[in-house]
């Protein structure tokens, strides 16, 4: 298998032993490295700012000898490159005699380009404009020994079925990066060469620096650092290597390193999605200036160097995810009080099931209260058992009311709904008009409830099951404010989880534990021995693959052989191939016929980056067709 056919990028960042004003060396160590690398699947090898010669060779610059050699040592290491870019730092001087801080872009035995730094700096440790001219303005032809090529920093350099450009070193300090201009033009890949002395707390400064500019541009950003080998007189070097896409680290190196390597798989195709999405990416104006450089040149990935998330929706750091699900908490509590001040209520109007999403909303509810400095008697829960409630569920209602101080009232349905099927003429009790007359009854009696007591009724369906259709039109389907609107499964039981460990006292915790043990179940099909007959995972799939395939599809934009891929790789452990496919299908098919109900949501609250609602993130046809993964 190849992963670059699936839109994944190798890059490597390196940190070799730099021995000062030795050009041969160090191209000796940096082909090296190369050689490793390109072999490895790396479609692009970037070595530190002045790799060539050591960023600290001071008034060395200016002396023939080192110019000369450093010259070269880049025709050299030019000529020993293959398919792989590899990017080389080295002093150039230009015809008309500037000399410039220049990055030198290496591939199939010639340079292809050079990018001259364009911010100086001249300040505290740095005295750089001694030797070298800014090269904002700098625009020139350069040949050397039968290469031609051109010096400017508005290049962008093809590799693979992608873009990538430079700035170097202090171009990102500055308050207008290079690195912008360069996204906008069609760079999805920024490099940094760079010599960045280290001092206290300064790599986190640098790591956050990268990050947020990888951020800014949707971009991923690759920044490589002069090793420790460099440091002289009064400062000393680390050898940082960091990566980052769209905001995201996606690795570093340990600093003072002697010798760093860091290999990371780019995802630029979700990248590229970003940017589709982005209507103020598309908005601002383009350079018509910018060159592209360089041949579309596939290298194959056989593994691959990053880690997949089988669960996207979850933050895989605890402490992170306490923070998410008090965060998560409050935005749904807030926009639920928001929602009854608008409607002049004082009732929260909640169906209790016993399972994981409307105890979410129940403990949304308690939020509310609890912010407005409410009474527990303006939270009005009601149970609805019918044919299908288990004896486990009715004991799980009953022992969170009690733990809560919530008042119960249990209005039953069974006998209502045996009289609507007789009304109707239907006989069955296994079917889905049966199934679906009890969750319409439901509904039908919380508004009626809603409307006698002022209040309105709290939604308790999640985004997982808004994705596949799995609810009863004009029945859970319906809510006055659904607060688990845009809440995937696999997040709601995590944040039960959290709130039965930081937020719940004793008896609350253990209700709480007891709904996490529960099968996720409707509950709508007659039990004769009071257990769960009902199954929702046995019917329609696991909801962690399913939310898998949302995230990929919605998310990251991605086709249904890529997200198949990706599937595979988070889950290959736990679910075979042809069980993944098959639930892939189920998915997508179930996607595009229910979209009928998402176009008539109620509203709730946005929660993360991927949502269904019809008024915001998401607007597709009500007729869309699925012909099956393998048409």
């Amino acid at each position: 298998m190849d992963f670059s056919d699936y839109g994944f990028l190798r890059v490597a960042a390196i940190s070799p032993p730099i021995a000062l004003a030795d050009p041969q060396c160090n191209a000796e160590r940096i082909l090296e490295k190369y050689e490793i690398l390109s072999a490895a699947g790396c479609s692009i090898v970037l070595s530190p700012e002045l790799s060539l010669t050591g960023y600290s060779c001071e008034d060395l610059f200016l002396t023939d000898d080192l110019l000369n050699a450093a010259q070269e040592s880049l025709i050299a290491l030019a000529l020993a490159t293959k398919q792989s870019l590899l990017v080389v730092g080295a002093p150039l001087r230009l015809e008309d005699g500037r000399l410039v801080n220049a990055a030198v872009v290496l591939a199939q035995g010639k340079i292809l380009g050079a990018v001259p730094k364009q911010a100086i700096p001249n300040h505290a440790e740095f005295y750089e404009a001694r030797w070298f001219a800014s090269g904002r303005e700098v625009d020139s032809p350069l040949t050397i020994e039968g290469n031609e090529f051109q010096v400017c920093a508005k290049q962008l350099f093809r590799v693979g079925e992608t873009l990538c450009a430079i700035e170097i070193c202090e171009d990102l300090w500055t308050p207008q990066p290079p690195s912008a201009e360069h996204a906008l033009n069609g760079a999805t890949v920024i490099l940094n060469p760079s010599a960045s002395p280290e001092q206290v707390a300064k790599s986190d400064y640098r790591r956050d620096l990268v990050r947020m500019q990888s951020g800014a541009c949707m971009a991923a950003y690759v920044y490589a650092g002069s090793a420790s080998s460099e440091s002289t007189k009064d400062v000393v070097y680390g050898g940082h290597l960091i990566a980052a896409e769209n905001a995201l680290l996606l690795a570093e190196s340990e600093r003072f390193h002697a010798d760093a390597t860091l290999i990371v798989d780019i995802d630029w195709q979700k990248l590229r999605h970003e940017r589709t999405v982005n209507s103020n990416f598309r908005a601002l104006p383009r350079d018509s200036s910018y060159r592209v450089v360089g041949e579309a040149s596939k290298i194959e990935i056989t593994d691959l160097h990053r880690s997949i998330s089988p669960h996207p929706f979850v933050p895989n750091d605890p402490s992170t995810l306490s923070e998410r699900a008090q965060e998560i908490l409050n935005i749904q509590s807030q926009g639920l009080i928001r929602r009854l001040h608008a409607a002049k209520c004082e009732r929260m109007v909640i169906g209790l099931s016993g399972g994981l999403d409307s105890t979410l909303a129940f403990l949304v509810c308690l939020d509310a209260c609890q912010n407005m400095s409410w009474d527990l008697s303006t939270v009005f829960a009601v149970t609805m058992p019918g044919p299908g409630t288990s004896d486990h569920t009715r004991t799980t209602v009953e022992l969170l009311v009690r733990a809560t101080g919530v008042a119960l009232t249990e209005v039953a349905i069974s006998d209502a709904v045996e009289q609507h099927l007789v009304d109707i003429g239907h006989e069955q009790t296994d079917d889905i008009p049966f199934e679906n007359a009890q969750a319409r009854e439901r509904t039908q009696i919380l508004f009626d409830l809603a409307n006698k007591h002022s209040g309105i009724v709290v939604g308790t369906g999640d985004l997982s099951e808004l994705a596949l259709g799995w609810c009863t039109f004009n029945a859970d389907h319906m809510a006055s404010y659904n607060v688990n609107s845009s809440v995937p499964k696999t997040l709601i039981k995590h944040l039960v989880h959290w709130y039965s460990k930081n937020r719940a006292s004793g008896s609350l915790a253990s209700a709480l534990e007891r709904v996490l043990q529960t099968p996720i179940s409707p509950e709508l099909l007659p039990t004769s021995d009071g257990t769960i007959q009902h199954k929702t995972e046995s019917l329609i799939g696991p909801f962690e693959l399913h939310d898998f395939f949302l995230y990929h599809f919605l998310r990251t934009g991605a086709g249904v052989r890529r997200i198949e891929l990706l599937a595979n790789l988070a889950f290959g452990s736990k679910y075979d191939k042809d069980e993944i496919g098959h639930w892939l299908d189920v998915f997508f098919e179930r996607f595009h016929r229910q979209q009928f109900k998402r176009t008539t949501l109620p509203a709730g609250p946005k929660i993360g980056t991927v949502s269904l609602s019809p008024r915001g993130d998401w607007r597709m046809p009500d007729e869309t067709e699925w012909r099956g993964r393998l048409n």
